[in-house]
């Protein structure tokens, strides 16, 4: 592909960083990257997704901006209180290049839906607040053998893990099942420093460049931790995929997705 003279002056520091000049800015433009959840951490995966022109961008998510969202989305602003978040985040990414394609999936993604969502896409970002759609996410992703990026947050503390097919463990190999309610707090119950979002989701974005870039070390094997007050990032090695895991193991169970598998549980129903 050509450049136009815009787009030579809109991506001018890509073009002069070693790793990715023309070529990879060209693989950038060519990427698809999908981003479930337009809320703290899709927010700002958007925003930078969009800013580098990954070309086309899918944005899922069945919820309405509200008020207290905004404390952290950045993608949305007050006007648009009341609009779909699908909705809001294309706009303003409309705004910030109009290079970008996005197509809108203004539902929640579920046993029944998700497989046929993501299998147009080169990556996926996990942007949800809930146990049952991260795992549902994981699971689909391992079926259809798409990479993808989770990341989570709480009060000053987040995480962020990466999944490619063949390089390491999945989701569920390490957090296994999902959490009784009441075990975990919601984002709504323990409350969560807007920043913190911001971080992760940006290193999701990144994430997400690294793999059509087709450079540097992704999250694979490892889970990074950051701690907002101490401003300690780790980085802990989980280096093999678990022979038990049941959707990646060697005696795998979840051969398909089953909307029973991801209801969230309450402590009386939960079993290991």
């Amino acid at each position: 592909m050509a450049f136009t003279e815009e787009q030579l002056e809109r991506y001018s520091r890509h073009i002069i960083l070693k790793g990715v000049g023309l070529s990879g800015q060209k693989k950038l433009l060519a990427g698809r990257v999908l981003v479930i959840g337009a809320g703290g951490l899709g927010a700002p995966a958007l925003l930078y997704l969009a800013a580098s022109g990954v070309g086309t961008i899918g944005i899922a998510d069945g919820d309405r901006v509200e008020l207290s969202n905004l404390q952290r989305q950045v993608i949305h602003d007050t006007p648009r209180v009341g609009q779909w978040k699908a909705e809001s985040a294309a706009e303003m990414i409309g705004k910030i290049n109009p290079d970008v394609k996005t197509v809108l999936y203004k539902e929640r993604v579920t046993a029944e839906n998700i497989a046929e969502i993501i299998r147009d896409y080169d990556f996926i970002v996990d942007g949800v607040d809930n146990f049952a759609s991260k795992f549902l996410i994981n699971d689909a992703c391992v079926l259809e053998k798409k990479p993808f990026c989770h990341a989570g947050v709480r009060g000053f503390y987040g995480q962020a893990m990466t999944y490619v097919p063949g390089e390491g463990p999945c989701y569920r190999c390490v957090f296994e099942e999902i959490p009784p309610e009441g075990d975990m707090d919601s984002c709504s119950q323990a409350g969560v420093l807007g920043t913190m979002p911001g971080i992760l989701g940006s290193i999701q974005a990144l994430e997400a460049q690294k793999y059509l870039l087709g450079t540097g070390d992704l999250l694979t094997g490892k889970i990074l931790t950051f701690d907002g007050l101490s401003m300690k990032p780790r980085t802990v090695p989980v280096p093999e995929a678990s022979a038990g895991c049941r959707v990646c193991g060697s005696k795998a169970d979840i051969r398909r997705l089953r909307p029973e598998e991801y209801e969230e549980r309450t402590s009386c129903e939960w079993k290991r």
